[in-house]
C-alpha cells in the first residue's frame, strides 16, 4: 500500500509499506487501487485528510527516481524513493469527480 501524508521530512514523500504493516486511520482518505507490473493484486493509495483537503483538486502520479528515500518506505533500501508529480484536474474531471464518494479509513474498502 501507499500512504501520502504530509508530514514533516520524507512524511511529505509517498510511503509504501507491505500489506499490514500501516494502520490507517479513520480520517485517512481511499484514493483507488494501482495495478502494477509483477504484482498479482491491487495497491490501494490512501492519503491523509488534510493532504486530500489540499489536493483534492489535482491528478497525482506515484512516480519512482534514484535517490535515498524515506526510512520506513520499502524502496529506501534499494536506492530510489517514491515521489509525486501533479496536474490540476481539466474541469470535465473535476466535474466528475467532485461528485464522488469518499471513502476513509473508518470504512476501508
Amino acid at each position: 500500500m501507499f500512504h501520502q501524508s504530509g508530514g514533516c521530512c520524507d512524511g511529505s514523500s509517498p510511503m509504501c509499506y507491505l500489506e499490514g504493516e500501516f494502520r490507517v486511520g479513520a480520517s485517512d482518505v481511499f484514493l483507488g487501487d494501482l495495478d502494477i507490473e509483477g504484482i498479482s493484486r491491487p495497491v490501494k493509495v490512501w492519503i491523509s485528510l488534510a493532504q486530500f483537503a489540499y489536493w483534492k483538486h489535482t491528478h497525482l502520479t506515484i512516480d519512482v527516481v534514484d535517490g535515498r528515500g524515506g526510512g520506513f518506505s520499502l524502496e529506501s533500501p534499494e536506492g530510489k524513493r517514491f515521489l509525486i508529480r501533479s496536474r490540476i484536474f481539466s474541469d470535465d474531471e473535476w466535474a466528475l469527480l467532485e461528485k464522488a464518494p469518499i471513502t476513509t479509513g473508518a470504512v476501508a474498502p
